[in-house]
């Protein structure tokens, strides 16, 4: 294939989700809900820790900007696939697809992070209970989502700038409903040996070793309710970290399902599936796993829509 130096004017052609034509009017509608589902369900958990100041802890603090990254990440994809779907010809340009990966990749691996940070607290919490507050001072919370911010906004900085130096092919079909990097490699005519080497070294730094702290912070939590000798304090403590648990279920389940899993065991169509989960679906679902199954959050919704019915009245 003849290689192509990009323009300003060179677009993708996205090929977007394996659906039929007759049940894309369906589709359409059903990702349309999920996604104001989303950002209403995560700027509500955004409002409610706002306004109660019974949230106003470590814990709520993580919560509140793993909501706002939530939202962000799903805005990053969906409405341009959404759009494409209503569309004959569901392009990107050069420079928006260079963005897009950009956001992606920030975002996801922002959520990485934040999910880690909760995770240390609930380890403090539970496994160091007389030190919490000295240990998760406003200064420490403070310092694990600037830093969060930073290594995400350093890893994706890294892969926009090595995948922008990259030739592509006169194909500039991109079978995905995204620009997705491993995608994007695939069509450069290019050496890509570098390029796939900081994948695997930025995907160890930002979704691997922060899993196994996850992995940590609960074998010490189990151990810790483990020598609890009251069932009232083991359920106390299960409690606070059930909706942490299948948010990180969720979450890395999908991710290492889809990069880390033998490439020969996954077709196109279940990569995408893959990403739907951890871009559409996940987001979504973290207001209802973090309200529904916490008395704080359902507290202040009460709290919320009674002050809200009194104005009103």
């Amino acid at each position: 294939m003849r290689r192509e130096n990009q323009s300003s004017g060179s677009q993708f052609l996205l090929l977007g989700l394996p659906i039929p034509p007759g049940q894309k009017g369906l589709f359409f509608s059903l990702f349309l809900g999920m996604y104001l589902t989303t950002v209403l369900g995560n700027l509500l958990i955004i409002l409610l820790i706002r306004l109660d100041s019974r949230l106003h802890t470590p814990m709520y603090f993580f919560l509140s900007h793993l909501s706002f990254t939530d939202v962000c990440f799903s805005s990053v994809t969906v409405p341009k696939m959404l759009t494409n779907m209503q569309t004959q010809h569901p392009s990107i340009p050069y420079e928006g697809c260079i963005s897009q990966t950009y956001f992606f990749i920030l975002f996801a691996d922002l959520d990485s992070f934040l999910i880690t940070s909760m995770a240390y607290d609930r380890y403090v919490a539970i496994c160091h209970p007389l030190q919490y507050t000295t240990i998760m001072s406003q200064n420490v919370c403070v310092m694990l989502v600037a830093g969060s911010w930073v290594i995400a906004s350093a890893c994706a900085l890294l892969h926009t700038l090595l995948l922008a130096r990259l030739s592509f092919c006169a194909d500039h079909t991109v079978p995905h409903f995204f620009c997705d990097l491993a995608a994007l490699l695939k069509l450069s005519c290019s050496d890509t040996s570098l390029n796939q080497l900081v994948i695997f070294t930025a995907g160890l730094t930002a979704i691997m070793l922060p899993f196994l702290c996850i992995l940590v912070s609960y074998g010490h939590i189990g151990a810790t309710i483990l020598r609890v000798p009251s069932a009232k304090g083991i359920r106390k403590a299960l409690s606070t970290c059930g909706s942490h648990l299948s948010v990180v279920t969720l979450y890395y389940g999908a991710i290492i399902g889809l990069y880390f899993l033998p490439s020969s065991n996954n077709s196109n169509d279940n990569n995408i599936i893959a990403s739907l989960m951890y871009t559409v679906v996940t987001p979504m679902l973290n207001p209802f796993i973090y309200s529904l199954r916490n008395k704080d959050m359902k507290g202040a919704l009460r709290k919320f829509l009674h002050k809200k019915t009194y104005y009103s009245s």
